[in-house]
């Protein structure tokens, strides 16, 4: 199991103070020095003020952030989670993900999404209902920008009447693609474009709430994978090759039973197949972050998680 960060200030608790610069900095340098594997930060350009009493988060920016996030680190992967991909020109999609892609030397996971906030749509301009029908357009747009940057791509509202000229990204033939959400579509696109998959793992309420249907547990989440690996292998595609992130159940390292738990749990996802998880840190406070950060770099990443 490889491990992501998810930047601490998307918890609805986390201060203002994970905004600051110091704080990014601070934050990134101590997950690389920790061992984990990526850090991640998800996309919401207008989220609403009721979204955000409702159990929603601070946000900056991903490419922005990430990007700064680059500058002061060389290892840990840069993962968006999740890019939302309707609500822009995927020409505009390409370029700025392309551009985290070299100027990080190439560690950018794109962990893209068809987006969920009604609201957040119609402050961008864009057509919720149309969501998926622009998702499925924007991922093979992408996916062909990033395969032969100079042929144009063109869609129902946006086409290149001629050759492009665009950098390649740092990798080839390009980033990890990783799709989010449960549906019998996201599970289609993981097939045709990603080489990672990302379920939502949650009460049927809560995965009604963003959109997908429910997977609740792990015994469902097993059932999912196996579908999926066979469609791998149907499009003569290597299904040991599909990476599963999940998310690490919380837990505190002063609370041995929440400990264990999470120990547990991730030895079942491991056992059907997930082969990373997202760790949400104390986000009470910067201190409190790093703290986290550095006891789960020595007691899980390092000794590794094991059986509870």
């Amino acid at each position: 199991m490889r491990y992501t960060l998810e930047y601490p200030s998307e918890l609805p608790s986390a201060p203002d103070d994970f905004l600051h610069p110091d704080v990014l900095r601070a934050v990134a340098t101590a997950a690389e020095a920790a061992g984990f594997s990526a850090i991640a930060l998800s996309e919401h350009p207008a989220p609403s003020r009721k979204w955000r009493r409702s159990g929603g988060h601070n946000t900056l920016d991903p490419i922005a952030a990430l990007s700064f996030m680059a500058a002061v680190t060389t290892r840990i992967r840069l993962m968006t989670n999740l890019y939302v991909l309707p609500y822009r020109n995927p020409y505009l999609s390409a370029k700025a993900l392309t551009s985290l892609d070299l100027i990080s030397g190439g560690r950018l996971t794109a962990g893209v999404g068809a987006g969920y906030l009604r609201s957040e749509f119609a402050a961008v301009g864009v057509d919720f209902a149309d969501r998926a029908r622009l998702f499925d357009e924007a991922l093979d747009a992408l996916w062909s920008i990033w395969m032969d940057p100079e042929t144009p791509v063109s869609g129902a509202d946006f086409a290149a009447p001629s050759t492009v000229w665009l950098q390649k990204p740092k990798q080839r033939p390009h980033p990890p693609i990783w799709i989010g959400g449960n549906s019998t579509a996201a599970l289609r696109r993981v097939v045709e474009y990603g080489s990672g998959w990302m379920p939502i793992i949650a009460p049927r309420r809560m995965a009604s709430t963003i959109l997908t249907p429910a997977i609740e547990d792990v015994g469902q989440l097993g059932t999912a994978l196996a579908r999926l690996r066979r469609r791998f292998a149907e499009e003569e595609r290597d299904p040991a090759s599909l990476d599963v992130q999940v998310v690490c159940p919380p837990f505190g390292f002063d609370d041995e039973t929440s400990l264990r738990l999470a120990r547990r749990a991730l030895d079942e996802f491991a056992a059907v197949g997930a082969t990373w998880a997202v760790v949400h840190v104390d986000g009470s406070s910067p201190e409190a972050a790093i703290e986290f950060i550095r006891a789960f770099g020595e007691q899980v990443i390092t000794e590794g998680m094991g059986a509870a």
